[in-house]
């Protein structure tokens, strides 16, 4: 079978770094590439004074994503990857796919905006989330007692705007997989893996 890009796609706080260790436990060897783990690897590296500096570490990360894909790729690597994407990322994650004769599956996961407003606000405010996300100025080391205090929290109205504006819930790339995530004892994985197992999963990585 061909070579497999699998992206997990959809709006945040549906649980797609979740899925992907499932789907990583599961279903054998894949590179994993994470645009929010670089985006904090560079934050510590360089840190951030203003918004404008933070958007600058961001452009970096997508950079370095987009060359990782790439030498994955040129490996024959299975890779996964999650984040919520949009019609942006969709052209060159495109042009790597035609490039390398990947076969593409997006998992595009879905669910009431309330209830990913509350799931978003409960991540932003668990103090193992990377601070660099919530907050307008940062560098390394730095710690806030109260979370509740940051200055780069989203409000309810940035969240809805965000999730209805940015074509987070319509980007799909290759074959598409939907799933309602609205409440995560409702979901069906174990037939989610197996639709993913027959359908794309080379043998060799059902193997390993």
């Amino acid at each position: 079978m061909d070579k497999i890009l699998i992206l997990l796609a959809g709006l945040p706080g549906t649980g797609k770094t979740y899925l992907c260790n499932i789907i990583k436990n599961n279903l054998g060897t894949f590179y994993k590439i994470s645009q929010d783990d670089l985006k904090e690897y560079y934050s510590d590296i360089y840190g951030f004074r203003n918004l404008e500096e933070k958007q600058d570490i961001e452009k970096r990360a997508w950079t370095k994503y987009y060359e990782i894909m790439e030498q994955q790729m040129e490996a024959g690597s299975n890779i996964m990857s999650d984040y919520p994407f949009s019609q942006k990322q969709k052209p060159q994650i495109q042009q790597l796919v035609e490039r390398y004769d990947y076969e593409v599956l997006t998992i595009r996961l879905i669910a009431d905006l309330d209830v990913l407003f509350e799931r978003q606000k409960k991540r932003d405010l668990d103090p193992t989330r990377h601070l660099s996300h919530i907050v307008t100025s940062y560098k390394r080391g730095n710690h806030l007692a109260n979370r509740s205090n940051a200055d780069n929290l989203l409000t309810y109205e940035e969240f809805i705007t965000r999730c209805t504006t940015r074509g987070y819930d319509t980007f799909e790339l290759g074959k598409l997989y939907e799933v309602d995530v609205s409440d995560y004892t409702k979901v069906n994985y174990s037939k989610l893996l197996e639709d993913i197992q027959l359908e794309f999963i080379p043998e060799t990585s059902k193997e390993n």
